[in-house]
């Protein structure tokens, strides 16, 4: 069968090939850690040699903060409305108050708190009021930890997102669309645009290198609506007589699972043969809330095959005005947060955001389901931020910020509490100590002034 070793990572990794695709497998005992487990961590990776996962999902346009800050702190919190759907998950995540993005305020320039919101998110930088090759900002939080451990995996970093970028033009109040679309920045001058469709994901993890064969295998499989795993079922065999019976139930599951969400993608497709290769297919659903969750997937899986240890991705892009029909709700999301107190907007932003929430906890239920080799889960083995530049959608303050933060950290995080800071802090102190739990070397993120100490 067909198997390397990951020159790099703590432990072996498992692969079936075919023709044209690569489909990698999840961490299994009977290719586990190669090495003590008393041995020192290497970046990107747990004391018992398992992938540390690093996350970061922004949602828009603020937060109905009443129905977001618990009651209390510490464990013997009260959670607030917009966290009931986290109920199950209460000891897997903590939430943390009084953060600030203080790059993302007026300095000057102006009204423009979405598109500097956005900017800011995960670069803790301000966002000026330029254009085109004007764009100045600064490496986000994501790219610094793949600058490092991005040679672990096969694919450096994954930014996802549900509307394509925009690079060009102005948006909001005059700044430059690449600030409000783009949560990602490999450099100042650099963003990376989010990927909103499914298929070009899909294949990007399971695709196998790019090429002639890879073109010819997705034909084939278009053609004849044919699966991935269709070209890797004697890979697959031969596989299964190397693991022992758990490895074995592992395996099964999730090629099961993968064969679920392959056809989920090809539900939406109405795909027509290209001239030229691999043109991007349709295959993006027509509701939004099937569309976060299938991306929420191709995230989970791309943690469990340990394809990438980076990820970013925002749900909708700051300042979105997207009505949910599926919530009966026909207004925009952005005009009801400017509610000035209206009750009945302030309600329907309490169903936006819980909604959003529960997609949130869907993903979080589906990473503590996927156990890692040494019997932890991938929730355990990930630090997963969710939160948003804007504190109150209506007041547009960029303090008392909307922050979770999921996750064990391999045993490095203390979740399962409100942690109230007493003291505003730089939202990039967080950043700063996540990359030192990842193991990562960076003086400071943004504007940075220290690491936050009690998470």
């Amino acid at each position: 069968m067909s198997r390397r070793i990951a020159s790099h990572g703590a432990s072996r990794r498992a692969f079936l090939r075919g023709l044209g695709v690569c489909v990698a497998l999840p961490t299994l005992e009977s290719f586990g850690p190669a090495r003590a487990l008393a041995a020192a961590a290497r970046p990107g990776e747990t004391a018992s040699g398992m992938p540390l996962r690093m996350g970061f999902v922004a949602f828009p346009n603020g937060s109905n903060y009443e129905r977001w800050k618990p009651k209390g702190e510490g464990r013997d919190y009260t959670p607030n409305e917009t966290f009931a759907p986290m109920a199950a998950l209460r000891e897997k995540f903590q939430i943390i108050t009084n953060l600030a993005h203080d790059a993302a305020n007026d300095w000057g320039d102006g009204p423009g708190d979405h598109a500097r919101s956005g900017a800011t998110f995960l670069t803790g930088a301000h966002a000026w009021k330029a254009r085109g090759a004007q764009l100045r900002l600064g490496i986000s939080v994501d790219q610094v930890a793949a600058a490092q451990v991005g040679g672990m995996t096969r694919i450096d970093s994954l930014q996802l997102g549900t509307e394509s970028s925009k690079l060009y033009g102005a948006c909001d109040t005059g700044y430059a669309c690449a600030y409000q679309y783009n949560l990602s920045w490999a450099s100042a001058t650099t963003p990376l645009p989010p990927e909103p469709n499914p298929r070009v994901l899909f294949e990007k993890l399971f695709g196998g290198v790019p090429g002639p064969d890879r073109e010819a295998a997705l034909r084939r499989r278009m053609e004849g609506r044919k699966s991935v795993l269709d070209f890797v079922l004697e890979d697959a065999r031969s596989l299964r007589k190397s693991l022992g019976r758990n490895d074995r139930a592992k395996v099964d599951e999730y090629l099961a699972g993968v064969r679920k969400l392959e056809e989920q993608i090809q539900k939406h497709e109405r795909f027509r043969l290209p001239d030229a290769p691999l043109a991007p297919p349709a295959g993006i659903p027509e509701g939004h809330g099937e569309h976060v969750d299938l991306m929420y997937d191709l995230m989970a899986i791309a943690f469990q095959t340990d394809s990438t240890r980076v990820v970013s991705f925002c749900v909708a892009p700051e300042g979105s005005n997207r009505p949910l029909p599926e919530l009966n709700i026909t207004e925009g999301h952005h005009y009801l947060t400017h509610h000035a107190g209206d009750v009945e907007k302030r309600k329907k932003v309490g169903i936006i955001e819980r909604w959003y929430m529960e997609r949130f906890a869907r993903f979080l239920a589906k990473l503590d389901a996927m156990q890692d080799a040494d019997g932890s889960t991938v929730l355990d083995n990930a630090m997963i931020v969710y939160g948003c530049a804007i504190g109150d959608g209506n007041r547009h303050n960029h303090d008392q910020l909307p922050v979770a933060l999921a996750g064990r950290g391999g045993g490095t995080l203390n979740p399962g509490r409100h942690v109230l800071l007493r003291d505003a802090a730089p939202m990039t102190n967080l950043y700063a100590a996540m990359l030192d739990r990842m193991g990562v070397r960076a003086e400071r993120v943004g504007d940075s002034t220290g690491r936050l100490e009690d998470i």
